[in-house]
């Protein structure tokens, strides 16, 4: 524990419980979260806060609760929204993880195939390419983003391959993400829904001229083709297909742009960990769980309780906020052995939750895990040495569990 978290494990003991507020975003920028979080599952793991700036909420930090609440869609219910925050209603998008069964399955349905295991054996080497170009890209002796240079291009790239997207502005698609992703509590550069709203109209405008011309076409593999021609997608309103839109690029985008920035801090702070990598390539599939396990890169997802139910002794009623916090869960100690440890050959650790469960678990998972698989593998040929020379610089969000920087350098 550093000396920053034992002050802050100090402080937020003296903190009256029905007080403590674990969606403060500061709290994750400055990493300073984690004992807020054991206290929580210690002391009162279904948490009533009762004040907070996004109103009142219930906290689940325990593994099994959160299966619990996630897997019963019929009384918690995503439809409001799927983070912590409440738009107004006139910044409101409906997409389909927003949506209950039937349309749910019908829509996601629509754009599943695009990470269905045929397809990623057809992508497979296209993400590899890629990744070997831009690790040989690399500068060597120099002090370079790792966020930038690898992580947000590696991902941007497979987005827009993904949407058929225009390769020349794909840098777009990271802007709209960080836009979607971080709302305007969080002391983003986007600071009223209104800017937000005017950011998104732009995404909205440039897919709505790629639907144009698509739907008049032969269908093709891409998200806005399968869209455009199915008959779940094709008549949806343009704030649905702004809400869809930005679910997919969210999702394609920051569970595998902070997990690639994450592995190679985590690896960095784990030497022995590392090593035991370079002398056995076959436990990369286990590490990069690990990675994404120990990141947690969507901290939490949200639920509206649509009756009365009792989870932990405790009596939730209809209309509460309910917060899963998925960061929580990954190091409940009940299930990982060690948790707050970061152990690439852990037996159990394809058990982790940051990708959800139940009917609305990430699309785009095993996507997500095929291209940190090649990535680790390229750099593992290439006993490729990445050294950590600065502290990593992470997003202020309570949502997405991320970097804006890793400083690196590779030797020559």
């Amino acid at each position: 524990m550093t000396a920053l978290s034992a002050q802050n494990a100090r402080e937020n003991a003296d903190i009256p419980l029905r007080r403590l507020d674990v969606s403060e975003p500061k709290r994750f920028q400055d990493d300073t979260i984690w004992p807020c979080f054991e206290r929580l599952r210690r002391e009162d793991p279904v948490h009533y806060c009762e004040d907070s700036p996004y109103g009142p909420y219930w906290s689940i930090t325990k593994y099994r609760d959160i299966i619990a609440v996630d897997s019963n869609h019929a009384v918690f219910s995503s439809e409001r929204s799927v983070t912590i925050v409440d738009p107004p209603e006139k910044y409101w998008t409906p997409s389909f993880i927003k949506m209950s069964p039937p349309a749910h399955a019908q829509q996601r349905k629509t754009v599943s195939p695009i990470t269905a295991s045929e397809n990623l054996a057809k992508l497979e080497g296209l993400i590899r390419s890629r990744v070997q170009k831009i690790l040989d890209g690399l500068p060597r002796n120099d002090t370079f983003n790792w966020v930038d240079r690898v992580s947000i291009e590696l991902t941007t790239q497979m987005l827009a391959t993904l949407f058929d997207f225009p390769f020349q502005d794909r840098r777009l698609l990271t802007y709209w993400s960080d836009v979607a992703a971080l709302t305007p509590q969080m002391g983003h550069q986007i600071d009223s829904w209104e800017k937000r709203k005017v950011v998104l109209s732009e995404c909205l405008d440039y897919f709505t001229r790629l639907w144009s011309e698509r739907v008049n076409s032969e269908p093709r593999a891409d998200l806005i083709s399968m869209m455009a021609h199915s008959p779940a997608t094709r008549n949806m309103e343009s704030r649905e297909f702004l809400g869809n839109l930005i679910l997919l690029i969210v999702g394609g985008n920051d569970t595998t742009r902070n997990s690639i920035t994450g592995g190679v801090l985590f690896m960095s702070q784990n030497p022995s960990e590392l090593r035991k990598l370079r002398d056995d390539g076959s436990l990369v599939p286990g590490a990069v769980s690990e990675i994404i396990r120990y990141q947690t890169p969507i901290a939490h997802m949200r639920r509206t309780a649509v009756d009365d139910l009792t989870i932990g002794h405790k009596q939730i009623r209809r209309g509460d906020k309910v917060v899963m916090w998925y960061i929580s869960g990954n190091r409940d100690d009940e299930v990982f052995a060690s948790p707050n440890s970061f152990i690439i050959d852990r037996e159990n650790v394809r058990q982790h939750l940051s990708f959800g469960f139940g009917i609305h678990r990430c699309v785009g998972r095993h996507l997500a895990e095929l291209q940190l698989k090649i990535l680790w593998e390229e750099m593992l040929n290439r006993s490729l040495e990445v050294k950590v020379v600065g502290e990593p610089e992470r997003v202020v969000s309570n949502f997405v569990h991320g970097y804006s920087a890793l400083p690196v350098q590779i030797p020559g």
